[in-house]
């Protein structure tokens, strides 16, 4: 496989695998939509529906399609994040309206978001949940793949002919910031007596340390998110030695983390794992740093290592085992740079 088909393989794949949908996925369903749609008068509606949600930062909320119908509200009192894939899409969706049209209310919507993405940024290259974090919010969210999101639209912006529009400062100001994304993502990587691991879905802004997010999302080596992280250092076309060992370091976590011969089934509504030894592989969303244990818990925020022991709320409620990691050593069997 060429480089480039490479490249673009294992894009879709973070996508997929980091969480990057949104729970309504009609903003990224326009994507697909044909050049005339954005001319027409339905997709002008769609589109100028979508700016009124756009908040005074720059971004959007998450959770709602914001197409269907104009913010009739303050916009003031928009709470804008970067969570469940919200404001990326949006961005990609004016993105090509703007090429399609070139209307200066898409370009300049555009250009704010990406600067409020830009601006977000910490120093030291990780990125919070929305650019007015708070509590748990402030950490380096690798979360439902929060910055793989991010860092994968920035990334875009520079390389892409799509976005030449993009002023040329601000596009040598993406790949830089998706650098520095690179470089915060190998200071995070867990090390657990020495020896590299993986990544926990947040990690303290300053310190770098693994930390809990809501009471049962507690500081751990996360089977899911990590799957993402993996996959985009995969993606980069020259990676740096650093890049190669991490991706070595994180792929022979997941051998080792595989759960083999059980499923997760749902009986009567409620969630059990069955032995099965013909499965294919499952992870845990969560494993104990130093043990690396699958651990679970409920609201009252105590660690369990049984699915069964916590309360039928969440226990039925989340996603406590994945199967993400089979798409981290299917790639790395393609990787060119192992």
């Amino acid at each position: 496989m060429q480089m480039r088909a490479m490249q673009r393989f294992l894009l879709t794949t973070v996508a997929l695998v980091s969480g990057m949908l949104p729970v309504t996925a009609s903003t990224r369903d326009y994507l697909k939509q044909p050049v005339g749609w954005f001319r027409s008068s339905e997709g002008k509606q769609r589109l100028g529906n979508l700016l009124t949600y756009q908040d005074p930062s720059g971004c959007w909320p998450k959770n709602m399609d914001t197409t269907v119908e104009p913010y009739q509200g303050d916009r003031r009192k928009l709470k804008g994040t970067f969570d469940n894939s919200a404001t990326v899409n949006e961005l990609r969706l004016l993105g090509r309206a703007y090429n399609v049209t070139k209307q200066d209310p898409y370009r300049e919507a555009f250009n704010k978001g990406i600067q409020c993405i830009l601006d977000a940024q910490y120093s030291n290259g990780g990125w919070p949940q929305n650019p007015k974090a708070s509590e748990y919010h402030q950490h380096i969210t690798f979360n439902d793949g929060t910055m793989i999101g991010l860092m994968n639209l920035l990334r875009e912006v520079f390389e892409d002919e799509q976005y030449r529009f993009v002023d040329a400062k601000m596009r040598q100001h993406a790949n830089h910031a998706f650098q520095r994304g690179v470089e915060c993502i190998l200071a995070c990587q867990i090390r657990v007596k020495g020896t590299r691991t993986a990544w926990c879905a947040q990690h303290d802004r300053e310190t770098l340390e693994p930390r809990r997010a809501r009471s049962y999302e507690h500081p751990s080596i996360s089977g899911h998110e990590s799957a993402g992280i993996t996959l985009l250092l995969m993606s980069i076309q020259e990676p740096s030695t650093s890049v190669r060992e991490s991706v070595r370091a994180a792929v022979v976590w997941y051998e080792q983390s595989r759960l083999d011969g059980i499923r997760l089934e749902r009986k009567n509504g409620d969630k059990r794992i069955v032995q099965l030894p013909d499965s294919p592989p499952l992870w845990a969303r969560f494993y104990e740093i130093g043990t690396n244990r699958p651990i679970f818990s409920g609201r009252d925020g105590v660690i369990q290592y049984d699915i069964a022991a916590i309360e039928s709320e969440r226990r039925n409620g989340y996603s406590w085992y994945v199967n993400t990691g089979a798409r981290v050593l299917e790639n790395w069997e393609r990787w060119m740079w192992k």
